[in-house]
């Protein structure tokens, strides 16, 4: 029988195990593939230790080269195979990535990365590159499935990152707010302004929509005119805007279809909207504006700038913080001293969607028809809105009945 193979201390190596002339040792074997892997160590117990990482690794089907494989690798293997999402939503993910993650966490080993290292570099994110949380959020949508990708082909046991977005928030207390909608006072003072106002009054037909039909921003943009019927009062939604912003493609528009099958109805037309869309009519008429583009194939768009180009959601973003600015300004200017005043909280153009919706909420209408309307393929969505409104609106209604009750009880 063989002498089993000691090192200089004259203990027993394992098969496969040896002692190298420096003193330190190595574990060699070979994957079924033929090739040959190597682990060393200084002493014979980490090498140990390296084996038993080892023997775990192949039990639990886990690749013997991912110790040379970093999150970038991964990642591009990801962009490779990612497919069924809408261009502008991959464009974003791929920003996000390369912008934030490629030279920073993306360049550590995969098979090193741990559950902390994630947390510390969403920590690094906020603390050090003073990033707002939903951007964070972001970041985290896409490298959640990158990881995925390196779970499923066998370099990590489980997606580190799980919940990990979720205890930052906890931890930093960063769960964001509830979108709030306007009042009713608010909405009418804010589409009052723009009415009356000579500088923003091209404003209102667009914003008017957006409040009467609750359609997306790129709904709202991708609007043609042959999309409205006015004999029967319907808007056709089919299509929505996008617009790319990217350092590499450049910025540019596009037309996708809606996100679900849902997305694409037709949206009655209350006489408020109909009115705005022949005040669009008319004033592009004076003014001699008129439709100078087309995108994919689409044209004679109906929310046009000056120039006959299309409009996008960072225009009225911007528009709307102006506008809000200077109507807060003429109400106080016109406020008298101890008034009690009503002033427009900031807002986007998302949240005309949501007022669109809680206004359907307070008015009754049936849940069904409130899902078609804003076209939710789910009706867990339209059922968590109309949960929040419902909720706000009876409480404010019996602090209504509240304050009648106490009337009466001063009065007698």
């Amino acid at each position: 029988m063989a002498e089993r193979r000691k090192d200089n201390k004259g203990r027993v190596l394992k098969e496969n195990e040896s002692q190298r002339k420096d003193g330190s040792y190595d574990y060699r074997w070979r994957t079924s593939d033929g090739k040959r892997h190597s682990v060393y160590a200084s002493t014979l117990e980490e090498l140990r230790e390296k084996e038993q990482t080892v023997f775990k690794d192949k039990s639990d089907g886990i690749r013997t080269g991912a110790q040379k494989v970093n999150v970038n690798d991964i990642y591009d293997l990801w962009v490779q195979l990612k497919k069924g999402l809408k261009e502008n939503t991959f464009q974003n993910y791929i920003y996000m990535y390369e912008q934030f993650v490629r030279d920073d966490l993306g360049q550590h080993k995969i098979a090193t990365l741990k559950r902390s290292d994630i947390r510390r570099y969403y920590n690094h994110l906020i603390d050090e590159r003073c990033l707002k949380i939903t951007t964070v959020d972001n970041i985290h949508t896409v490298l959640h499935q990158v990881l995925d990708v390196a779970v499923e082909d066998g370099y990590l046991r489980n997606n580190i990152s799980d919940n990990a977005l979720k205890e930052l928030k906890q931890s930093r207390n960063l769960f964001t707010e509830k979108r709030k909608a306007l009042t009713v006072q608010e909405q009418d003072i804010f589409l009052d302004f723009l009415k009356n106002s000579n500088v923003y009054q091209h404003w209102y037909p667009i914003f008017a929509l957006m409040i009467g039909t609750g359609l997306r921003v790129g709904e709202t943009t991708g609007l043609n005119w042959n999309n409205v019927d006015f004999e029967n009062n319907t808007i056709n939604i089919n299509h929505t805007l996008v617009y790319f912003n990217h350092a590499k493609g450049g910025c540019y528009f596009g037309v996708n279809t809606p996100k679900t099958r849902a997305g694409e109805r037709t949206v009655p037309m209350i006489e408020s909207v109909k009115d705005a869309l022949l005040k669009e009519k008319a004033y592009q008429e004076e003014s001699g504006i008129a439709c100078n583009v087309r995108i994919d194939g689409f044209k004679d768009f109906i929310f046009i700038n000056r120039f006959g180009n299309a409009q996008h959601q960072g225009t009225l973003n911007k528009a709307l913080r102006r506008i809000i600015r200077d109507c807060n300004q003429e109400i106080l200017d016109k406020a008298k001293v101890n008034d009690q005043v009503i002033l427009l909280p900031r807002f986007s153009c998302h949240t005309l969607r949501h007022t669109f919706t809680t206004r359907l909420c307070e008015s009754g209408i049936n849940i069904k028809v409130i899902q078609m309307v804003l076209g939710h393929a789910d009706i867990s969505t339209t059922l968590d809105i109309y949960a929040d409104v419902t909720k706000d609106f009876k409480k404010a209604e019996m602090q209504t009945f509240e304050d009648f009750m106490n009337n009466k009880k001063d009065a007698i």
